[in-house]
């Protein structure tokens, strides 16, 4: 049986397992990394953590599983590394892609007609660059895939593939070169930025491992989430975990610009090969599981598991309606300034009906983010797939179903970045076929809506309603677009 090494790097921990041609994942080992907050706003990993940790984890399953043919690697994707290529070292701490230390760099280039996030690469590296005191072409940026990559093969790989740099608010249009513009006006040399590469092909030898594998696949996390589902030539799925991420596959064709649509989605790239792009429609939900950890958090709740049970226990929220908007709203809203509240409280609510509120809450965000998504390409899908923590919660997910009206398919595996990374591996190397990855799709169960249709509008309606009042809690936050 051939078998793909997946190396899975998050925002909080690494996975390591083997994938074969089944999709079935195996030897699994994961362990967390070592986030530190050192003001507000502020997400810092280790980078040499990071590299350590992937090479440790990654031998540790092969001693298990036995040999691989192909590794795969799939990382959170704006997470930013600038190192120095003589001696492999970072020369500050990796910037988390929920860092905001750049906020104010990101609004001073709006005034000069560049739009860029502070969840986005560009400014972070232009930060670690000014703090390292260094000059820029004697550094080198890296997102975790292009970091991972140069530990493996011993700095001889230094690659960024195009689901990750479509992202990172520095490569151009059509992501086969980068924006000259933003680089001058960040102060940034070309020399410092990865060769720009398909997200499937060849990119040198894992020496570092047992055997040096080939590294046939570097791709986004969200992405790879996508191709683990078998969403390959169309279809969509969403991953709750503490926040939720939407992600569609579009088409061939490159968007007019990569800032976000008025939908309130934006375009990213789904995978690349043989230079060819499949561009797709991405959407988010800023809280999402975050919400049933802060129940667990306030003793509402002993584990987030059983946060099903309990709001089973009641036949409804009683008019209880919560938003879940810790950090503000994301897709379509993108309200910065809106803050999560429950509505409609008296006192006879109950524990049950606020924890039924929290997960009903969450699962008519889920079906705000499809309305956006198909709206913006005008197709209604029949089925959404989903993977992620809270695709564990049954009644969570049939409420999902019953407020978008759509089919939801549960995927088998909750980890499905881990199986895609290494089933991408496999296509590249031609040990599987597109076809045979979307035939590989079996779900853990499916859900569909219960609720009439007229049911299901009044709801909606309601919600609206009730998202409304939540939003420009704090009017100076909700002025600040990105």
């Amino acid at each position: 049986m051939v078998k793909a090494l997946a190396i899975d790097v998050g925002s909080s921990s690494i996975r390591t397992a083997l994938v074969d041609e089944l999709g079935q994942v195996s030897a699994v080992h994961q362990q967390r990394l070592t986030v530190r907050t050192p003001s507000p706003g502020e997400v810092e990993l280790g980078p040499a953590e990071i590299a350590r940790l992937s090479l440790e984890l990654a031998e540790v399953t092969l001693h298990e599983g036995g040999r691989c043919d192909v590794v795969g690697i799939t990382n959170q994707r704006a997470t930013t590394v600038v190192f120095d290529p003589t001696t492999s070292q970072a020369v500050g701490p990796a910037l988390g892609w929920q860092d905001l230390r750049t906020v104010l760099d990101c609004l001073v280039l709006q005034s000069k007609g560049v739009r860029l996030a502070p969840n986005q690469s560009a400014t972070k590296i232009k930060w670690l660059v000014d703090q390292s005191g260094r000059a820029p072409r004697d550094l080198r940026f890296a997102t975790i895939e292009t970091w991972i990559a140069w530990h493996l093969t011993q700095g001889s790989t230094f690659a960024t593939d195009r689901s990750n740099a479509s992202v990172n608010g520095l490569v151009n249009r059509t992501v086969d070169g980068w924006d000259e513009r933003v680089l001058s006006l960040l102060d940034l040399d070309e020399v410092m930025l990865a060769g720009l590469v398909d997200t499937m092909g060849t990119f040198g030898a894992a020496s570092a491992l047992s055997g040096s594998p080939p590294i046939t696949a570097l791709v986004g996390d969200q992405p790879a989430s996508l191709f683990g589902q078998s969403c390959v030539r169309s279809g969509a799925k969403i991953t709750f975990g503490t926040g939720a991420m939407l992600d569609m596959i579009h088409g061939n064709e490159p968007p007019e610009t990569l800032n976000r649509f008025a939908s309130g989605c934006y375009p990213t790239v789904v995978r690349s090969h043989d230079d060819a792009v499949t561009w797709g429609v991405e959407g988010i939900i800023l809280s999402a599981g975050s919400c049933v950890e802060w129940l667990v958090e306030l003793g509402v709740l002993s584990d987030p598991r059983e946060s099903e049970a309990v709001a089973r226990s009641v036949t409804s929220s009683d008019g209880v309606s919560f938003v879940p908007a810790f950090s503000g709203l994301g897709t379509p809203q993108w309200d910065f300034g809106a803050r999560g509240a429950f509505f409609g409280l008296t006192r006879g609510s109950s524990r049950a009906h606020l924890v039924r509120s929290v997960l009903e809450g969450i699962a008519q965000r889920g079906a705000d983010l499809i309305d956006a998504a198909e709206d913006e390409i005008n197709t209604s899908l029949p089925e959404w797939r989903v993977d992620g923590g809270m695709s564990a919660n049954r009644l969570f997910v049939q409420r999902l179903a019953d407020f978008s009206g759509r089919t939801v398919a549960v995927s088998s595996d909750r980890e499905a970045t881990t199986r895609g990374a290494g089933l991408m591996a496999l296509v590249a190397a031609g040990h599987l076929t597109l076809d045979d990855v979307e035939g590989l799709w079996s779900p853990g169960y499916v859900a569909t809506p219960s609720l009439s249709d007229d049911e299901r509008r009044s709801a909606r309606h309601s919600w609206r309603s009730t998202i409304e009042r939540a939003e420009r809690t704090i009017p100076e936050l909700s002025g600040i677009s990105f």
